[in-house]
């Protein structure tokens, strides 16, 4: 059974596209499982683990005022890291994941498993909201593989 890194780098593949990750919660998670595949080289450009505001906005592009007024896990940031990423590094595809995966830091407004996830691409940008549960490893793997999944879906529409 292929893993779903397999299926996203093949999808990559067949479009002759490249992708890169800008990643908060996961701290790199994603890109690992992107570049566990043989060959990843070919559509893998690179990675920004943004954990910091300060990286979020000086190396990603996230505005000031978008932290400012949305904070650093918010549908507007996610949107701004995966395009940010994909302009700076110069691909087809962008992926921004900013959440908390705690144990701590959590909110009622904004609680521990809240990630949000966005794809960036030639078609747009797509953000979706996910409350996760479980440890903090397992909310880094589960944000992971959804991460994934979009990816998978986006490619697959795209033109």
């Amino acid at each position: 059974m292929e893993l779903l890194e397999e299926i996203v780098g093949q999808a990559l593949l067949q479009k002759g596209w490249e992708i890169a990750c800008a990643e908060s919660c996961t701290g790199g998670l994603l890109t690992s499982r992107l570049t566990d595949v043989a060959g990843s080289s070919v559509y893998v450009k690179g990675s920004i683990v943004a954990y910091s505001n300060e990286i979020k906005a000086r190396l990603v592009g996230v505005s000031e005022e978008t932290l400012r007024a949305y904070g650093a896990v918010s549908r507007q940031t996610a949107a701004e890291m995966s395009e940010g990423v994909r302009r700076t590094v110069g691909t087809d595809v962008g992926v921004g994941i900013t959440g908390i995966a705690g144990p701590g830091g959590g909110t009622a407004e904004k609680p521990v498993g809240l990630v949000y996830i966005s794809v960036s691409g030639h078609d747009g940008t797509v953000v979706q909201e996910h409350h996760f549960l479980g440890s903090r490893a397992e909310i880094k793997r589960q944000s992971a593989e959804h991460a994934l999944s979009m990816i998978n879906h986006y490619i697959r529409r795209s033109q």
